[in-house]
């Protein structure tokens, strides 16, 4: 048996899962990390079907989507890239987020896949068409079919594909008398579709530097560039509310640029506030939630981080109109994000993983489990520590596993028991022995003292105090260019960071602490204040590059709009533990 098989020979696991069956709101206390993430995971295996996750941020979003990932593959986990800022919704255009969002509803709504959609609290709240609408956006094309090719070319535009006069990345099409080149996320290569007049004459991939063909298709399947998609309707809805929103206005500098965002909707262009004005191109309110197929359970981690987060949420977004609606850029009717606070509260059937039950407002619920667990000691390379800890353990009858994050790592830490004249035999993930001291390789984050199925995990972090090393998701933010040496940088550049946005880069700064000297990156933002960076974090940087060249908008740190510097999480952390 693999280790979720361990954890769900538990009564209260069990009992757990028949109940999110039975379509019960059930609360579960004491869990907290990968004890918690293999709970949810034990879940798939009964339910076999689609679970979601609502996390309170998009950095726990990341937490609980590489456990899973551990324990259930990469291929039955997806998310819904959300930023936890309102503001970053607008301010930063990334392929990766499309890319993200539209894997998530492709996944939703794929009756054969199952697996986990991991969310933070912000993903809920982001305007979506309607599933039709989303399902029509799909281009099938074969060769020797009638299409013309202004119809597929107007399909591309409203489904977020950007018109170029090369393709050179994805979401970009170009076209080029009768033949249309079109790089869609999901393929390594773009394509290339050959038109005979009104007849696709052939479709095949092609190498972007050398132009040349790589191999044919008989048929390909368009996914759309972006999760807004928009039809003509859509467009003459927008219309109708911006001109009775310009009559009715009496600042000169909002009609003027009402006008021009008029201009673009007639044209059916996209203007760059776009995202802004999707209440009004939307006949009615739809996110996420209405993707979800009927019976999909929802587990909500740590609800009373959720329930703090929709509360500065809608300061922050309420901040961001009122100060749109005093530079003119917006109208009182628009709503930004969609008001789904409610309906998650509602949702049936659902999971409150909690610390404890107080303050969860007026809920109900069909049954709560109260578990046992303790995060793991921390050894600190004290094999004798160690090796005492595993005999008290079984001693008590616990199952133990000692956890290495790859083959060389678990051998080596079999030599070092064996020098303690300690042999325990190695097992594989799938094949773990209930009752037994084993190795095995995995890659959970944390250990875990499981008290009511007597289980202890202890892994290398715990041990060596070595932390699974994680690649980070980066976004590829418009008008920005990855840095792969602090050396590509003069001071004086402009630099977009991926939490605090653009500041000015000033160079290279060496700081002693606790006696170690390290290099520092030095960003700086407004009023002079500044940011240091470990120059081996560069990956969390790109260089900005102004498309027009103008000088940009150096953001102001700390302003409520980026919201993860370390002394917000901090502050938060402080809130959470009051609680």
């Amino acid at each position: 048996m693999d280790i979720k098989d361990l954890i769900s020979q538990g009564q209260h696991v069990q009992k757990w899962q028949k109940g999110i069956k039975k379509e019960n709101r059930q609360l579960l206390l004491g869990l907290s990390q990968s004890i918690k993430h293999l709970v949810m995971a034990s879940a798939l295996d009964q339910f076999t079907n689609k679970i979601v996750v609502m996390t309170s941020t998009q950095n726990e979003s990341e937490k609980i989507s590489t456990d899973l990932a551990s324990l259930v593959g990469d291929d039955k986990v997806y998310q819904f890239f959300t930023d936890d800022s309102p503001i970053a919704e607008f301010v930063f255009s990334s392929k990766d987020r499309n890319q993200s969002r539209i894997e998530a509803l492709n996944f939703l709504l794929d009756k054969e896949k199952e697996g986990f959609l991991v969310l933070n609290y912000a993903a809920i709240r982001i305007l979506l068409p309607t599933v039709n609408q989303y399902q029509d956006s799909f281009i099938e094309l074969t060769v020797g079919q009638e299409k013309e090719i202004d119809t597929i070319v107007n399909l591309l535009s409203r489904t977020g594909y950007k018109k170029v006069s090369r393709v050179l990345t994805i979401g970009e099409f170009s076209r080029r008398g009768d033949i249309l080149d079109i790089y869609d996320s999901r393929l390594e290569q773009p394509i290339r579709i050959e038109f005979f007049g009104d007849e696709i004459d052939g479709i095949r991939f092609f190498d972007i530097e050398k132009q040349t063909s790589i191999s044919n298709l008989d048929s390909i399947r368009i996914h759309p560039a972006s999760e807004v998609i928009l039809n003509k309707e859509d467009f003459k809805r927008a219309e109708e509310k911006i001109k009775k929103a310009i009559e009715h206005s009496s600042n000169g500098e909002q009609t003027s640029y009402l006008e021009e965002v008029l201009a673009d909707c007639k044209s059916g262009y996209r203007h760059p506030d776009l995202r802004k004005f999707l209440s009004f191109f939307y006949e009615k309110e739809r996110t996420i939630l209405d993707y979800l197929p009927q019976q999909t359970p929802i587990f909500y981690d740590d609800f009373h981080k959720i329930m703090e987060k929709h509360a500065q949420f809608e300061k922050e977004a309420a901040e961001l109109l009122t100060e749109d609606l005093q530079k003119g850029k917006a109208v009182s009717s628009l709503s930004y994000f969609a008001d789904s606070y409610q309906k998650i509260r509602k949702h049936l059937p659902s999971t409150f993983f909690s610390s404890f039950q107080r303050g969860l407002g007026n809920l109900t619920f069909d049954a709560i489990y109260q578990f046992t667990q303790h995060s793991m000691q921390e050894f600190f390379h004290q094999m004798p520590l160690l090796i005492e800890t595993i005999h008290r353990y079984e001693k008590s009858g616990y199952t133990v596993l000692l956890q290495a994050s790859s083959e060389q790592s678990l051998h080596n830490l079999k030599k070092s028991l064996e020098d303690y004249q300690l042999s325990y035999p190695i097992h594989s993930a799938q094949e773990l022995v209930l009752g037994e001291t084993q190795l095995f390789v995995g890659q959970l984050a944390s250990g875990f003292q499981f008290l009511d199925e007597k289980i202890a995990l202890i892994t290398e972090k715990e041990i060596f105090n070595k932390k699974i090393k994680k690649r980070l998701r980066r976004k590829n933010i418009s008008n920005a260019e990855r840095i792969k040496d602090y050396n590509e940088l003069e001071v004086g550049d402009y630099v977009v960071h991926h939490v605090h946005g653009i500041g000015q880069y000033l160079g290279i700064e060496t700081i002693e602490i606790s006696g170690i000297h390290r290099d520092y990156i030095t960003i700086q933002y407004q009023q002079s204040d500044r940011i240091s960076l470990p120059v081996e974090q560069i990956d969390q940087l790109s260089k900005y590059v102004a498309s027009d060249g103008k000088t940009p908008k150096i953001n102001k740190l700390n302003d409520g709009r980026f919201q993860k510097t370390k002394q917000r999480s901090k502050n938060r952390l402080k809130i959470s533990l009051m609680i």
